[in-house]
């Protein structure tokens, strides 16, 4: 398995890079284009609810990311220094009290734009999958 990993201060101005290592990412591992899009809204997404959400935008405060390259998919690993969050107390952003309201669609996208997502560590920890083929 191959794996590369990133770390950046929590500044959501360093997005930019981790958009830069997706595109590294997809010369390497020969991401095709379909997949592309759904890998950098998804992960850079993660990315910034880990910097604003799980470390409070604490420049002191790291942000981690790991791709970990299997036969067939692709992983994502996110995860911050922050406490966490409880998954189940996620407002649904679908529903028409919330439909109003801008914030709260991060994982409801990234539940969509993944074939799998898991959340570990208390949420601290985030894994997004992409299947290959």
């Amino acid at each position: 398995m191959n794996s590369i990993k990133i770390s950046i201060p929590s500044l959501i101005e360093n997005i930019k890079m981790i958009e830069s290592f997706i595109d590294n990412a997809r010369e390497k591992f020969e991401i095709n284009d379909d997949i592309y899009g759904n890998i950098m809204i998804s992960v850079t997404e993660c990315i910034s609810n880990a910097i604003i959400h799980g470390n409070k935008n604490d420049k002191e405060k790291l942000v981690h990311l790991e791709l970990k390259a299997e036969d067939d998919q692709l992983l994502f690993v996110i995860e911050d220094e922050g406490s966490g969050f409880d998954m189940e107390s996620l407002p649904d952003p679908t529903a028409p009290e919330n439909i109003a309201n801008p914030g709260g669609r991060g994982i409801f996208l990234i539940k969509h734009l993944t074939d799998e997502v898991k959340f570990e560590n208390d949420g601290k920890r985030a894994i997004l999958s992409f299947y290959m083929d």
